[in-house]
């Protein structure tokens, strides 16, 4: 078992002025820059392979690899965007990232942009979250002024200058090709890939997309080594991450363990799950990964165990339900948000999760027949790998998933003529909480 959490990135979450420069610096804040600086681009590029840093943004991808796809001497400019447009429902790493360790999500930039040589950098964030926006700016404006942003930096001849881009609020924004149209100043839709954009991306130009988690997570491997990074985790899921545990849940918050922690270990840090509750099923990776219950409480949260056992660990977004809750009226409520946040691009995911919604919404109210399941089945199998994006595979998750799962408890709501969690009604499911 994990005999404690390893804080890194959320080390100093709790002092007052850890998002400022003098803050940052204190804890050690801007040290692993000119070391980078120091380092040919090509040996950072080389130390963040050999780390092991694999995207935190949920897709998993090999950090490094990534910024090894840029070519070089083109004669085109380069560009890194990070994407800070968290937006999957149960994910809220990224937002605290920024708003409590906003430098280390500074200083990660200017290491991957040297390391790409990029001379422009962007980070993408949602436009409604306000206090980061602002929080960013200020940041930003520090790092100007002490010279680790602008014109030869550190007398190093590298030149940098960061945008702070605040997006007008879409979910498919999150996707890296729609994020760069949304850039450029168009609607917020994915690209035909390929090219991808490490060739032809934000204005046709070669362009490195990452997480801000992965970021902030660049000057931890250059200051203490790509060792020390490799030396957590797992033998193909290295390193550190967070894990957002929200839900039925004693202490909600944010936990920084070594990836390859199981639930059952981050419960026990958290207090479990509520008091006179038990544990009916939870997202490993947010609400478009596919559902897990109890029986997977002793599975390695990295990404190969994740994805063995039928899953995807995503944004590691740990959303919590108990026996009270009915999995259909979940499965109902996230269905609803992917069909209101579906971009319409392609037929799959702008028709499909509009008549999933419909169906569900006749379970849910005990309207349905057990062949509205096979209906839902084959719905979601004729979106899953014939949408643009990956928007229609993590749509229709919750519903294969729940259905995988709680066969049975759909059924119950047509022999019941409704939700058999309802208080109203005289019979409550086996397992069931009034």
């Amino acid at each position: 078992m994990t005999a404690a959490l390893t804080p890194r990135l959320t080390a100093h979450w709790d002092e007052p002025d850890s998002f400022t420069l003098a803050g940052y610096r204190r804890a050690g804040g801007y040290r692993a820059l000119p070391a980078a600086l120091a380092m040919h681009p090509d040996e950072v590029i080389a130390m963040v392979k050999e780390s092991g840093l694999r995207g935190r943004g949920g897709a998993g991808f090999p950090t490094g690899v990534k910024w090894g796809f840029i070519p070089q001497g083109d004669g085109k400019p380069h560009y890194l965007v990070v994407n800070a447009d968290e937006s999957e429902p149960g994910t809220c790493k990224d937002i605290p990232t920024m708003l409590a360790n906003t430098h280390a999500v500074i200083e990660g930039a200017i290491i991957a942009a040297y390391a790409i040589r990029a001379s422009t950098a962007f980070i993408y964030v949602r436009g409604e979250v306000l206090h980061v926006v602002r929080r960013l700016h200020h940041a930003v404006a520090e790092a100007y002024r002490a010279g680790y942003l602008g014109k030869d930096i550190l007398g190093s001849g590298f030149d940098l200058d960061i945008v702070v881009h605040a997006g007008a609020g879409a979910y498919e924004c999150g996707e890296e090709t729609a994020l760069l149209d949304s850039l450029e100043g168009y609607r917020g839709q994915p690209r035909l890939k390929p090219p991808f954009p490490a060739i032809e991306g934000l204005y046709a130009c070669p362009t490195v997309v990452n997480n801000v988690e992965s970021i902030a997570s660049v000057p931890y491997i250059v200051a203490g080594g790509a060792q020390a990074f490799a030396a957590l985790g797992t033998e193909r899921s290295k390193g550190f991450g967070i894990f957002s545990l929200s839900g039925h849940v004693t202490t909600p918050g944010q936990y920084e363990a070594p990836l390859g922690v199981t639930l059952r270990e981050l419960l026990s840090l958290a207090g479990g799950v509520r008091a006179g509750h038990r544990l009916k099923f939870w997202t490993p990776g947010g609400s478009s990964t596919p559902i897990f219950t109890h029986e997977h409480l002793d599975v390695p949260l990295d990404f190969e165990s994740v994805g063995g056992a039928g899953s995807m660990l995503g944004t590691r977004a740990l959303q919590i339900f108990d026996e009270t809750t009915c999995v259909v009226r979940a499965t109902l409520r996230w269905m609803e948000f992917y069909r209101h946040e579906s971009c319409g691009k392609c037929t799959p995911c702008r028709e499909g999760t509009y008549w999933i919604v419909q169906v569900l919404d006749e379970l849910e109210r005990g309207r349905g027949s057990e062949d509205d399941l096979q209906k839902l089945l084959d719905m979601c199998d004729n979106i899953l790998g014939r949408a643009f994006c990956p928007f229609g595979d993590g749509a229709v998750s919750p519903v294969m998933s729940s259905i995988r799962h709680f066969r049975d408890e759909y059924l119950e709501h047509s022999k019941h003529g409704g939700c058999p969690f309802d208080p109203a009604l005289s019979t409550v499911f086996p397992g069931a909480s009034r």
